[in-house]
C-alpha cells in the first residue's frame, strides 16, 4: 500500500465503537498492516489539553465556542498526526471525526449545519475519511451504557441525543458511499465482521 487509508468511526457514546475500532486495529495488524489509532478530541499533544476543556470545564460553555474548541483540536490532528501518517502509506482509525460536529453541533446543538461543513473543510484542508461508519443505536440503550458518571457532553440529556441520532442518519443518507450505519446491537463479533467487511470493500 503507496498510499494510506482513513477510517472514521462515529456514533453516540455508548454505541460501541471504541470497541469496534480497537478490534479492526488488531485485526490490521494481524493481517500485517501499518496503522495509527487515534480519537477527536484528545489526540497527543494540544489535542489533550482541548479534550480536557471541552469535556470537564465545569462552566458555561457556548455552542459556538464549543465547535470552535473541536475545530482547532481537528486542523491540529489533520495536519499534525493524520496527514503524515497517511502519506506512510498507514490505515489511520480515528475515533470522532468531521462528523461528530455536523451531528453534534449541527443537528444536536441547532448551528447552522453548511456553516459547519464549511469550517469542516478549512479544519482538514478538505480532506475526508475513505470509509466512515456510524454505530446506530437507541438512545435509551446508549445512555444506559454510558452509566452514571457523565462528562460535559453526556451530560446533556435525551432530546438532545435524538437530535444527534438523526443527525448521523441524515449524513449516512447523503453521502452512501462514504459513510455505513451498522446496527449496534448485534454481538461483538458480528459487528466486528461487518467492519471488517466494509473495510475489504474500500481496500479492493
Amino acid at each position: 500500500m503507496t498510499k494510506g487509508l482513513f477510517i472514521t468511526f462515529e456514533g453516540a457514546d455508548g454505541c460501541g465503537k471504541t470497541t469496534q475500532i480497537k478490534l479492526l486495529d488488531e485485526y490490521l495488524r494481524g493481517e500485517g498492516y501499518k496503522t495509527l489509532l487515534t480519537r477527536e478530541p484528545g489526540s497527543k499533544g494540544l489535542g489533550e489539553k482541548l479534550r480536557e476543556i471541552l469535556l470537564n470545564y465545569d462552566g458555561e460553555v457556548s455552542s459556538k465556542c464549543e465547535s470552535f474548541l473541536f475545530l482547532a483540536d481537528r486542523a491540529q490532528h489533520v495536519d499534525c498526526i493524520i496527514k503524515p501518517a497517511l502519506e506512510e502509506g498507514v490505515i489511520v482509525l480515528c475515533d470522532r471525526h468531521t462528523d461528530s460536529t455536523v451531528a453534534y453541533q449541527g443537528y444536536g446543538r441547532g448551528l447552522d449545519i453548511e456553516q459547519i461543513k464549511s469550517l469542516n473543510e478549512l479544519a482538514t484542508s478538505g480532506l475526508k475519511p475513505d470509509l466512515t461508519l456510524v454505530f446506530d443505536v437507541d438512545v435509551e440503550t446508549s445512555q444506559s451504557r454510558v452509566g452514571t458518571e457523565k462528562d460535559r457532553m453526556e451530560s446533556a440529556g435525551i432530546e438532545f441525543f435524538e437530535r444527534v441520532r438523526k443527525g448521523f442518519l441524515e449524513i449516512a443518507k447523503f453521502e452512501p458511499e462514504r459513510v455505513k450505519v451498522i446496527e449496534a446491537t448485534n454481538t461483538i463479533e458480528n459487528i466486528h465482521k461487518q467492519v471488517v467487511n466494509e473495510y475489504k470493500r474500500i481496500a479492493r
